[in-house]
């Protein structure tokens, strides 16, 4: 009988980061430690479809972000909820997949990272990596992961919040007046830069009022606060760590757009580890932590700032399941802080299971 670990990849989804997922699933699945893990690739088409993927040729295009794409097959998957095992069948043939130990679910964006995956999987009694579903879903709403920290003493940008039948009540003049220019118009629910816009003026307001509401019922208008990206990830459920921050130097973009950040290998420079004094590095890794316990999370995040030149943090983001391709922050900074690649996925997975194994021990309130 085998000693390794079945490990389940779950990637892709109906999400505007369908093809992040991919790449991530890619970078994760030629890291994990063969020698420890059994992986079993399911896959999620655009239209939501769940495929089991061949390891062999589960992707198109795979060294092209650009046009990278899932490799569909006719293997289709049925989850059964509320069973400890055979929770997954094949529909083909109705018969269970090999047990699952616990599932990596790099699905980014809308069904994926904002509690949906992580409510199915809990259903499943399937142990998962990344936060629960309480702090999935609270931290993919820009809006209500503000009003946490704010409640939690921990400072954001002053932003305003408007939902689609507020739409024909925006006013460019009211909102200018609050937060000044430039501006960022963000979906409250999207990751990866998707469909946010900086404005500097009325007609590029209203552009991107349209651009955010094609992603989202929700919008945020945030105010644009000068100073250095600064980035930290984190890792642990109880007693979590920091990494070392690192520093994002955008080049050519105004700001850390979607192709900055995953098309194209030249967008950005990546100062690792950030040039920070030693009393400022403590000060951003511990509050990296303390944003990560005010948000409830467990397992992973990174935790996103802004440094004022008056020492001053301002996070701009706390992100749940941050991308896992090659040239993704999270993976680099924990690399940097003496975490390998294959190690951090390591960590990842038995953080899972030790969680679930702590849950599953609670009394019932049946």
């Amino acid at each position: 009988m085998s000693d390794k670990l079945n490990v389940g990849v779950i990637f892709g989804g109906k999400s505007s980061e369908h093809e992040v997922s991919l790449q991530s699933a890619k970078n994760i699945v030629d890291a994990i430690d063969k020698d420890k893990y059994n992986v079993t690739l399911i896959g999620i088409d655009k239209e939501g479809q769940w495929h089991l993927s061949e390891p062999s040729h589960y992707l198109l295009n795979e060294n092209d972000p650009k046009h990278i794409a899932l490799n569909k097959t006719n293997e289709g998957i049925a989850l059964v909820p509320g069973q400890d095992h055979d929770q997954l069948i094949r529909t083909s043939t109705v018969e269970s997949l090999d047990e699952l130990d616990v599932v990596f679910p790099i699905v980014h964006g809308t069904l994926g990272e904002d509690g949906s995956m992580q409510g199915m999987l809990r259903l499943a009694n399937i142990p998962y990596v990344g936060p629960n579903v309480l702090s999935s879903a609270v931290c993919m709403d820009k809006d209500i992961a503000k009003r946490l920290l704010r409640d939690a003493d921990i400072k954001v940008a002053d932003w305003v919040t408007f939902k689609q039948p507020q739409k024909p009540d925006i006013s460019f003049e009211a909102v200018e007046e609050r937060l000044g220019l430039p501006m960022f118009v963000k979906p409250a629910n999207q990751g990866s830069s998707v469909g946010v816009s900086k404005v500097r003026n009325e007609q590029e307001f209203y552009d991107a009022i349209e651009e955010a509401f094609q992603y989202d019922t929700k919008l945020i208008i945030e105010e644009a606060v000068n100073g250095r990206e600064i980035e930290v990830a984190v890792l642990g459920n109880d007693h979590p760590k920091a990494s070392v921050p690192g520093e994002i130097l955008p080049q050519g973009d105004d700001f850390y757009s979607y192709d900055t950040k995953y098309i194209s290998e030249t967008g950005a420079l990546l100062e690792l580890p950030a040039k920070l004094d030693d009393h400022t590095t403590d000060r951003v890794r511990e509050a990296a932590v303390e944003a990560f316990q005010a948000l409830e999370c467990e397992g992973l995040a990174r935790v996103d700032f802004f440094l004022k030149e008056n020492g001053s943090l301002v996070v701009n983001e706390v992100n749940t399941l941050p991308g896992f391709t090659k040239i993704s922050m999270y993976p680099k900074l924990w690399d940097l802080t003496g975490v390998s690649y294959p190690e951090l996925i390591n960590q990842l997975l038995h953080l899972a299971m030790d969680r679930h194994h702590r849950d599953s021990n609670l009394k019932s309130s049946i």
